[in-house]
């Protein structure tokens, strides 16, 4: 009886330590779930350029005050633009036309705006001038997207015609959020589309961006010891490598297709998709949709290509058979190049036409300085 008894104490017993293993796995996959939640939340700044201050009592930017604010719609995406306490001598009238230049260019070149809503921050900075910088995440403060600029108080309408950071940023939107390690993919989309972008919008001139490719794509070249895109995080490779990326995929696309296609209709299908900053997509899963739109493997072969090995694009050959020919400091176009009409393609207006806010029309920021965003009740 006694040697029962102990040995159904001993079951319980048994049983007990049993259930409170149970429970404590369950207590720790909670905390471990709930720290995995705040590391994907956190603020992360979304690439070099951002120049953000921590510290303020708000914490992380997309908290920050606001002073007033005003949107717009680009077909069903809705634009909101927020300014932070602060001046600028410039109305918001001016600083609003400057947005809406930039989300028309993005909309036009991807068919429509990429995320149905994009919250941007104008923080006014003291004594500065000019666009200073810009910052974009996705799916932070309940919002899809999000883009802090900085922008000196005393900045200029120049300052903002000749800005090319806020178009930039919107081409942030429209790319699935990747791992550091495939970082050179959305900065070097963002710098290769957002002059092709302001081209097509009517905002620039062709002869201008292809003479900055030109002068500017060199910065890609491999450096000593580069192991590849992925695998080598200099900044000359995060920009201009990954803008060499884009631009000799445009071209091959455009040759495998007879010009019928191109990157643009590449990256418009991972938007349809709903391949968007506030998605996490693996790099190859994108890239396979991208190929499937155009009916090509260039994407995917390129990436398995470029990944992880140096690879050295042969600009000035790729220059001359596009019609592209140094002039001073600038270029001219050889209209008999082998693929002069690939080159025009790529910067012409999409079939699909301009995508602007209902009454709209792009172009220059005009009129003078007048001392009144961040002034309130005067905005």
């Amino acid at each position: 009886m006694i040697r029962n008894l102990s040995l159904l104490w001993r079951g319980r017993v048994r049983s007990l330590l049993q259930f409170f293993c149970v429970v404590l796995v369950v207590c720790f996959g909670l905390i471990l779930s709930s720290v995995a939640r705040a590391q994907k939340t956190q603020w992360q700044p979304a690439h070099p350029r951002s120049h953000w201050h921590a510290g303020h009592s708000w914490g992380p930017p997309w908290n920050a005050p606001v002073a007033h604010s005003e949107s717009f719609y680009v077909g069903p995406s809705k634009i909101e633009v927020d300014f932070g306490p602060g001046q600028i001598d410039l109305s918001t009238r001016q600083v609003m036309r400057w947005v809406k230049n930039a989300a028309s260019s993005v909309a036009t070149y991807y068919g429509q705006f990429p995320v149905l809503l994009d919250r941007i921050l104008i923080v006014p900075v003291p004594h500065a001038a000019g666009v200073l910088s810009g910052t974009t995440w996705g799916d932070v403060g309940g919002d899809p997207a999000f883009t802090m600029m900085r922008v000196g108080q005393h900045t200029t309408v120049e300052d903002l015609n000749r800005d090319w950071m806020m178009t930039h940023e919107m081409v942030h939107t429209a790319f699935p959020t990747q791992k550091d390690s495939h970082h050179w993919i959305e900065e070097g989309l963002a710098t290769y589309i957002e002059p092709v972008a302001r081209v097509q919008n009517g905002l620039l001139p062709a002869k201008k961006i292809w003479w900055d490719m030109m002068r500017d794509m060199p910065q890609g070249y491999p450096p000593p010891g580069d192991k590849g895109l992925d695998l080598t995080h200099t900044w000359g490779l995060t920009y201009w490598g990954g803008a060499q990326f884009c631009l000799l995929a445009d071209v091959s696309i455009r040759e495998e297709t007879h010009n019928r296609m191109g990157l643009q209709d590449a990256l418009r299908a991972i938007v349809r998709a709903g391949g968007t900053i506030n998605h996490n997509w693996p790099i190859k899963n994108a890239l396979a949709v991208g190929d499937r739109a155009t009916g090509t493997h260039v994407l995917e072969d390129m990436y398995a290509q470029m990944a992880d090995h140096a690879v050295k694009v042969d600009l000035p050959k790729l220059w001359k058979e596009l019609g592209v020919v140094r002039d001073g400091e600038g270029v001219r176009f050889d209209a008999h190049a082998p693929e002069a009409s690939i080159r025009r393609a790529i910067d012409a207006m999409p079939k699909s036409g301009r995508m602007t806010p209902k009454g709209f029309t792009p172009g220059p920021v005009r009129g003078a300085t007048v001392q009144m965003v961040g002034q309130p009740g005067k905005a």
